[in-house]
Parts: C-alpha cells; sequence; structure tokens
C-alpha cells in the first residue's frame, strides 16, 4: 500500500484507482477501519459515488465474490464518508414528484419513524417486553414498508445501471437490502414472541437502514444524476406505483422541462431487441394486414395482448440468451413487474442469494435435463404457484423459459359441485 501513499498529487489516475482498490483489500484483509481511513485520506481529497461503484465492479471483475463486497459494504462507506465530493443531485432533489425527491422524502419519513417511534418504543420494551411489545410489533411493521423503497430501486433503477455498465453496485445493494428485508422479519417474530434479546438486533437493524440512507443519496443518487436521461427518469417516474410507496406518496406529478418528450429509445431498443436466430425470421414473416398467423387460428394484435392479459396467471418469457422479452399486464399480478424489466439479463431480476437457483434451473432446461420445475410459497395470505417451463420449438431447439405465476388459494378452497350460472 505505500507505495500508493507518498504523494497523492503525481498519481495518475491508476494509480489511484489501485491505491483505492487496495484501501479497499486492506478492510477485507482485516484491518483496522483507522488505519484503511487513514490511507485513503492520503491518496485523495475527494471521490464520487460513481467512482465507487467502479472500484467495486473492477474488484469483482478480479474475483472477490459480490458476498464479499457486501459484508463489508458499509465499513466502505464509513471509510469514505468524510472524503466523498459533496452529491451532485442537479436539484432533482427540489423537483416535485421527481423519483429522486421521492427516494428522499422515503428516507426522510423512515429516519423519523425509527427516531420518533422506534427507538423510544425499543427501549421502553428493553425495560418491559411485555408492556412494549404490541406498539413495537406494530411500529415494525409500517417499517416493512421499506420493502416498496427497496422493491422501486431494484426493479426500477437497477436496469439502468446495468445498461450503463455499472453491474457490481446493484447486486451489492440489493443483497444488503435483503438482509434489512429479514432482519425486519426476524426482528419483528421474535418481539411478537417477546424475546428480550432482540434490543440488540433492533439497534443494528436501525443503523444499517441509516447506512442505506447514506448510500442512497450519496453514491447512488450522484451516479444516477450523471447516467441518466430525463426519458429514463421519466419511465422510472411512470412505474413506480406499480411497485408502491414507502410511507409517503410522491408530493404532485413530476413535470419534466422538456415538455415534447421524445419517444424512450431505450425501451425501444430493447422492446426492439430479438436474437440473430429471430431476426431474420421476424422479417420474412412479419404480417402485413395487421393479423397474426398461428396454426390453429388468426389474431389481432389487440385482441392477443387483451387475451394473455386477461389469463388469471401472470406470464413472463425470457429469451434463448436469458433477456426477459415479455410479460402479461394480469388484472391480479402476485408480483410486480415495470417495464424496465424488458431487455434485462434474468440473473440481474432476482437477489444476489437466489441467483445461483435461477442459473441452474436454466442451465437444466438449455441441457434438456429438465422441461418444467414448480415451486410453490405462502404470501401475503396467497398460496402462490410458480412453475417454470422450457420452451422448445419444433425441432427441439431451446427457445427459452416460461415463468407460470397463480395464487391458487381460492382453487384449493373449491369444494363440491358448480353447474348452475352465477
Amino acid at each position: 500500500m505505500s507505495e500508493f501513499i507518498n504523494n497523492r498529487e503525481v498519481l495518475s489516475d491508476h494509480e489511484r484507482r489501485e491505491g483505492l482498490k487496495s484501501v479497499i483489500r486492506m478492510l477485507h484483509d482485516g484491518a483496522p477501519v483507522a488505519d484503511a481511513k487513514a490511507a485513503f485520506a492520503r491518496i485523495s481529497e475527494g471521490i464520487s459515488g460513481d467512482e465507487i461503484a467502479r472500484l467495486e465492479g473492477e474488484l469483482v471483475a478480479e474475483g472477490m465474490p459480490v458476498a464479499e463486497i457486501q459484508r463489508l459494504c458499509d465499513v466502505h462507506a464509513d471509510v469514505f464518508r468524510d472524503q466523498l465530493e459533496e452529491p451532485d443531485d442537479r436539484d432533482m432533489d427540489e423537483i416535485p414528484g421527481h423519483p429522486v425527491r421521492t427516494l428522499i422524502r422515503e428516507n426522510e419519513a423512515l429516519a423519523n419513524l425509527i427516531k420518533s417511534s422506534l427507538e423510544p418504543q425499543t427501549r421502553a420494551y428493553a425495560d418491559d417486553p411485555a408492556a412494549g411489545g404490541d406498539a413495537l410489533a406494530t411500529s415494525l411493521g409500517l417499517l416493512y414498508d421499506i420493502d416498496k423503497h427497496y422493491g422501486r430501486k431494484e426493479m426500477l433503477i437497477f436496469p439502468y445501471l446495468e445498461k450503463y455498465g455499472r453491474e457490481a453496485p446493484p447486486k451489492v445493494m440489493w443483497g444488503v437490502d435483503d438482509e434489512i428485508r429479514a432482519a425486519i422479519k426476524a426482528c419483528r417474530r421474535q418481539v411478537m414472541e417477546r424475546d428480550p434479546s432482540v434490543v440488540t438486533a433492533l439497534n443494528d437493524l436501525y443503523k444499517k437502514i441509516s447506512e442505506m440512507f447514506f448510500k442512497e443519496e450519496n453514491i447512488l443518487v450522484p451516479m444516477l444524476a450523471e447516467l441518466l436521461t430525463e426519458d429514463e427518469w421519466l419511465a422510472i417516474a411512470r412505474e413506480s406505483a406499480e411497485i408502491g410507496y414507502c410511507l409517503v406518496e410522491p408530493d404532485g406529478p413530476w413535470i419534466p422541462k422538456r415538455h415534447e418528450l421524445e419517444a424512450d429509445a431505450h425501451m425501444q431498443h430493447l422492446m426492439g431487441q430479438s436474437s440473430a436466430n429471430t431476426s431474420s425470421e421476424a422479417a420474412t414473416t412479419a404480417p402485413t394486414d395487421g393479423l397474426i398467423r398461428f396454426d390453429t387460428g388468426v389474431l389481432r394484435l389487440d385482441q392477443l395482448t387483451a387475451l394473455l392479459d386477461k389469463l388469471p396467471i401472470d406470464i413472463t418469457f425470457v429469451d434463448e440468451n436469458d433477456i426477459v422479452r415479455y410479460f402479461s399486464r394480469a388484472d391480479e399480478r402476485v408480483f410486480p413487474r415495470p417495464k424496465t424489466v424488458i431487455g434485462r439479463h434474468v440473473n440481474n431480476c432476482h437477489p444476489p442469494q437466489s441467483v445461483h437457483v435461477v442459473e441452474n434451473l436454466v442451465n437444466d432446461f438449455k441441457a434438456g435435463i429438465k422441461d418444467s420445475e414448480d415451486f410453490w410459497i405462502e404470501m401475503k395470505g396467497m398460496f402462490v404457484l410458480i412453475r417454470y417451463f422450457a420452451v422448445r420449438g419444433e425441432d427441439g431447439r431451446y427457445l427459452g423459459t416460461l415463468e407460470v405465476t397463480q395464487n391458487i388459494a381460492p382453487l384449493k378452497a373449491i369444494e363440491g359441485e358448480k353447474r348452475l350460472l352465477s
């Protein structure tokens, strides 16, 4: 490390990056945080959130596991905290209805919930779990509204980071988000059981959430401000209600400065993408009369769209290159699907800890080892059946994977017979 800390002003960009990466490696090798801070201060007086993102990406490319970066990402933020450049969000946090303003307002509402309710309730619970448990459990239920905040980040914002080559930060941040989700659930269960040992875990949880506020506002938002176009922000704003908001709603519709918006070039690109195997076929079979012809019938596009959306199941299709190409808009979707998922690699649509399950299943489909796989879970009063099918052409060639999801609780409750109209 010493070769990087003699004179920061003569360091090249490459040397500076290598020095910063060395600081991160120091932390992962167990060096004291104070030593890492001192080494970092000698290298640079300012670092942007985007530079941290690039460093994490390079470390992953060099073989450092995402889980290892995730394990110490709070320490990274603590080391870099004093040296980060002043965030440049280009006044987005002051624009009513802008996704950045909504994100920050949600963080403020969550911080207020922790400070005004959860922390005093936790102290009261520590004194008397029997008396303070109900109020604390209720507030923890409110805190889990953070799931919507993280969901919008993961499903709407992360696809754009991936588009611009920033793939490591979403994986790391998503992993921490899931740790927070799991901790809220676990702590609430312990509180409902009046377990006095939960107090330490609760205080750790509040700190972890606060650290995520810092990372979102000082690393994520400035990086997004540098990368995203106004059209991309507008796409995020339009899709946000599909997932929902955390504790507070947007304080009005966002009206961009440029009223005559161009067509969403990113979505047009993603929707228009197709594999080399299918693009030539499409060119020769594209309908000229607005009709789509099947072996078993003919439909207009509007009929086909309405038909697929009316099915009592959620459909998602991933092509042979593992890219999400289509999802249906069922009346009551089990899992939200914003349009930003189109064109995204399927591995990036799942939490880091479950990616291996997705990879193994898709690989089995491609190899012909399996043709289907079923899962079922209980959630939010539903009994959800999730089915996966390998889609193959007449010649047996793998074309992609179909996911079919349905709440089958109403079906499980059926008894007897029904032969007459309601």
